[in-house]
């Protein structure tokens, strides 16, 4: 069983930055890939990010590429999600969410634990 807890969203203007971070309790955490989704008020949520098990591999939805970056520490347990030059369409609760297993994907389906989420919201 793993637990995450999302922390760092807040209110910022266009073009700031914030830091999330993801911390997971339980055993084993290098052994999921992790991944960062969103989700805006009327829409399904979406991929954003997604690190395999030993940090070595990343991917980004497109229109993120660029302005986020997402990283772990294994040693503390945690996962990072970078966000600069934020956009108001940026706008969303943001979830992490691990994954049995060495690669993460592109889908929520495929994701085994999630956290509560925690709101990012960019003004203009």
């Amino acid at each position: 069983q793993v637990q995450l807890v999302e922390s760092g969203g807040g209110l910022v203007q266009a073009g700031g930055s914030l830091r999330l971070s993801c911390a997971a309790s339980g055993r084993m955490f290098s052994s999921y890939a992790m991944g960062w989704f969103r989700q805006a008020p009327g829409k399904e949520r979406e991929f954003v990010a997604n690190i395999n098990w030993s940090g070595g591999r990343t991917y980004y939805e497109d229109s993120v590429k660029g302005r986020f970056t997402i990283s772990r520490d294994n040693a503390k347990n945690t996962v990072y999600l970078q966000m600069s030059s934020l956009k108001p369409e940026d706008t969303a609760v943001y979830y992490c969410a691990a994954r049995r297993g060495y690669s993460g994907t592109y889908y929520t389906s495929d994701y085994d634990y999630w956290g509560q989420g925690t709101q990012v919201t960019v003004s203009s």
